[in-house]
């Protein structure tokens, strides 16, 4: 009948109790809240760098993915759930991915970021992933944060190779490396190496090959030795100093033989006005001869090395890279099949000119630079040294006095006759044919090579990259050397056919020696 009453100690433990359960909450983590059922899809993604955010309403979120600089980035995420503590949504692709709410610090350095997003986004995609690309047919790859990326990039990558493609490539090559060279030899049987469409070819040829020698050549080489897979180097002129040894050593081939032919041609016969320093002499042929083995040595020397890094490299940048090294092969070859075509043919500036203002004495302005000129001035009478010097022009026509102007006028004439009997004579077709065929072959070579060494070749091996960058160095000082010596200033400055030229000729020899550099140098950005 009596309802027994708390004592006081149990009304205060009863008053504690309550008041903790009031004070006590549940704080919703971030999962716990993305899990809520308000969270059903989230939109407005956009990337910083490598990773994604998105939005649902002013919450920003975090997607647990990986973005890459080629990845089409998905604009949203749908059919949100969670699964345990964490919380889902499902990709256009049927994907699920995580989400959280950024964190604290990360959505503070991300609000950073944000208002100069749109000028960083594509260097932070640069700096993150790896771009690999092709110089010269090697693969270099740049890019990458991790240390280890750099390291596996140096590594040889197994490549699937499509054989057969390469050998029947191997033979258009062949017909296009043929087609520009022995082009302009056989056309000189029935056209004169003086006429004004050669001049333009000898010298598109001349600005092909300056091109290059800079823009292919030396630009590769320095590459090479760039390359990461090789380490920093103790000497870091290395490519431009090769470039220079190769300068030199065909300044020396060159100085070596003109001396030795010139020694060989006084021990048989004694200097006479009539022998002596004129390009129709015997020795000039030989010392062409010793120019064009220059030549065709720095251009077999890289036409090798393009065919070996032609075949191995990769099958998504071959078919480009083959289409761009069949026009560099065949410029190329027009380049030295105009020189070789030339072999034994007075230049229009080797005219003999009568000059009335010098007492009727003979000047013979001989197109080779590098003859003896010791009796280059020996004051002769007129009509005997003539018909002495170019026999065979006596027989076609009196002698008669010709000006500089009427140089190139009469040069694809009478002087197609003098090239005939003196030129022609000592360097015959077989001689220009055999020349003109090692070139025609030396890369169709490369490329079988390469065909061979493809499940074994690795572009960023120390010792490969040594050995091409120190040849693509070497090659491209010979080529200095010849086009810009012994082509463009002998043509030009030294004594050569367009010292003399006519206005027309001129403006014709120039617009195609700068077409020439500017063809090579827009091939350069592929090969």
């Amino acid at each position: 009948m009596y309802r027994l009453l708390p004592g006081p100690r149990a009304l205060l433990a009863l008053l504690a109790a309550t008041r903790v359960a009031s004070q006590t909450t549940v704080t919703p983590t971030p999962t716990q809240a993305a899990s809520g059922p308000s969270l059903t899809a989230v939109s407005e993604c956009h990337p910083h760098g490598s990773s994604l955010y998105c939005m649902a309403g002013t919450a920003e979120y975090l997607v647990h993915t990986t973005v890459t600089a080629t990845q089409d980035v998905p604009a949203t995420f749908t059919s949100c759930h969670p699964h345990g503590a964490e919380t889902f949504c499902v990709a256009a692709n049927g994907d699920e991915v995580e989400l959280t709410l950024a964190a604290d610090g990360e959505e503070s350095g991300h609000e950073d970021g944000h208002a100069d997003h749109d000028h960083e986004d594509e260097g932070a995609q640069s700096s993150t992933g790896e771009n690999c690309h092709f110089h010269a047919g090697v693969e270099h790859c740049t890019g990458g944060s991790s240390h280890e990326s750099a390291e596996a990039s140096c590594e040889r990558v197994n490549r699937d190779y499509n054989i057969r493609l390469r050998v029947g490539l191997m033979f258009a090559m062949l017909a296009t490396s043929s087609i520009g060279v022995f082009t302009p030899i056989l056309i000189s049987s029935w056209v004169s190496p003086n006429h004004a469409a050669f001049t333009v070819l000898r010298q598109f040829g001349t600005g092909v090959i300056i091109a290059t020698a800079f823009v292919h050549l030396f630009t590769h080489a320095v590459l090479m030795f760039q390359n990461q897979c090789l380490g920093e180097l103790a000497y870091e002129s290395t490519a431009a100093a090769i470039l220079m040894a190769g300068i030199f050593l065909s300044f020396l081939v060159e100085y070596a033989g003109s001396r030795l032919i010139q020694w060989h041609g006084s021990k048989k016969r004694p200097d006479s006005v009539e022998t002596a320093g004129h390009s129709d002499s015997p020795a000039a042929p030989r010392t062409d001869m010793v120019n064009i083995a220059v030549l065709e040595t720095g251009v077999i020397f890289h036409s090798i090395l393009i065919g070996i890094t032609l075949v191995v490299s990769g099958d998504s940048f071959f078919l480009t890279l083959f289409a761009v090294i069949v026009f560099h092969q065949m410029f190329e070859g027009v380049a030295l099949g105009t020189r070789i075509a030339a072999l034994g043919s007075p230049c229009p500036a080797a005219t003999p000119v009568i000059d009335a203002g010098h007492g009727g004495h003979v000047h013979a302005h001989g197109h080779e630079h590098y003859h003896s000129h010791d009796h280059a001035h020996d004051h002769v009478h007129a009509a005997p040294p003539l018909a002495a010097i170019t026999p065979e022009i006596s027989h076609e026509a009196k002698p008669t006095a010709v000006s500089a102007e009427d140089s190139d006028s009469h040069s694809s004439h009478s002087h197609g006759h003098a090239a005939e009997g003196a030129g022609t004579a000592s360097v015959s077709m077989r001689k220009k044919l055999l020349l003109a065929l090692a070139f025609a072959l030396v890369t169709p070579v490369g490329m079988a090579i390469g065909i061979g060494a493809l499940h074994q070749f690795n572009g960023n091996d120390p010792a490969t990259i040594i050995a091409i960058g120190t040849l693509d160095a070497l090659s491209a000082g010979i080529l200095v050397w010849v086009g810009v010596v012994e082509m463009w200033a002998h043509d030009w400055m030294l004594g050569g056919e367009m010292t003399r030229a006519s206005p027309v000729r001129t403006v014709l020899g120039l617009a195609a020696l700068v077409a020439g550099m500017a063809l090579m140098s827009f091939l350069g950005k592929w090969a």
